[in-house]
């Protein structure tokens, strides 16, 4: 049975108000630390919490499906992570159109207004701070770095495509189209490839950028999952202690990483407040009709980024591995 089948099967409607938690996956530490915070705060609220999640990153299909079993069960709204942030928007607008209110979580939809509110890390600023942190590292070598970018999928989503180009703004690369993967011309990127969020991913694309550039010298990887899959790879081909990582996340695997040398740094993002936070407004909007919305002049509600190192750059901002383990999920 599919995790979207198991879900809609799960918890029964005894006159709370019915709410959807649709998670990218059920397996990414990041996504069941989201989980976790949603059903918290659903317990604290008097929330009945229906939760659904894709198969895999990238898995539109099941999404649709559960948005459309949260109509049905006659939910008040849901919160999203959407594997596709343009694909799914149809539905959306269907939900949206049925009367539910609807909250993205860490991905912006394409676009970004089709959801009424959004909770998330700044993952461009998220990117630009690990970006910073390693041109600055770098120093004088940074002008003939060979860079390896370990991107999410192929759909350029927004997410993937904000903390990429973010971290090339930190490093002080031309984005060209900011909103684009791919279309620029520095001579310091070695290459891309792509991940789909996961460490099996990351070791196969790393894999791949070596055989392409063996001289690569800094990767960023768009979480630490596949940051995680990368260093095998380094490691297995005797680059380890030579190529400085970076990735973003935050979850407690990720800064013992730092701790323990193989990640450089990493910016932490807190998705535990991202679904309380979520959980808390649709239960507003179920008690008193008012619908989420952004702050004035924004496009999403800022719930925070961190970068977390143990070698600290100078004019570069940053926490230790002990604050991160402090503040770390997963």
């Amino acid at each position: 049975m599919s995790a979207v089948g198991l879900a809609a099967c799960s918890g029964g409607n005894d006159g709370r108000p019915i709410i959807g938690l649709i998670t990218k996956t059920d397996t990414n530490p990041f996504f069941v630390t989201m989980k976790k915070g949603a059903q918290a705060q659903a317990a604290k609220d008097g929330i009945d919490l229906r939760t659904f999640a894709g198969k895999i990153d990238g898995d539109n299909e099941s999404q649709v499906t559960a948005i459309e079993n949260l109509m049905a069960l006659g939910a008040e709204g849901f919160m999203i992570t959407p594997n596709d942030s343009r694909a799914i928007v149809p539905a959306i607008d269907r939900a949206k159109e049925a009367g539910l209110a609807v909250i993205a979580l860490d991905t912006q939809l394409d676009p970004a207004d089709a959801a009424d509110s959004t909770f998330a890390t700044d993952n461009f600023t998220a990117g630009k701070l690990v970006g910073e942190w390693a041109r600055a590292k770098l120093g004088d070598q940074a002008q003939d770095a060979h860079i390896a970018f370990l991107d999410l999928t192929p759909d350029q989503v927004s997410v993937d495509v904000q903390r990429d180009q973010g971290f090339m703004e930190g490093f002080g690369i031309d984005t060209a189209d900011p909103n684009r993967i791919g279309d620029e011309n520095d001579p310091r990127i070695s290459g891309h490839d792509v991940t789909d969020g996961a460490a099996e991913g990351g070791r196969t694309a790393m894999e791949n950028l070596l055989q392409r550039e063996p001289d690569i010298n800094l990767v960023y990887a768009i979480n630490e999952p596949a940051a995680a899959g990368a260093y095998e790879a380094l490691k297995a081909a005797g680059k380890a202690e030579s190529v400085v990582l970076v990735a973003v996340d935050g979850g407690c695997p990720g800064v013992q990483s730092v701790k323990d040398l193989q990640l450089g740094a990493t910016s932490q993002q807190y998705p535990l407040k991202m679904a309380s936070d979520g959980v808390t407004a649709i239960s507003k909007f179920a008690s008193t009709g008012a619908r989420p919305s952004n702050p004035a002049g924004q496009d999403f509600t800022d719930t925070g980024v961190t970068l977390i190192t143990d070698d600290p750059q100078s004019g570069v901002e940053s926490k230790d591995t002990t604050f991160g383990a402090e503040n770390c999920w997963g």
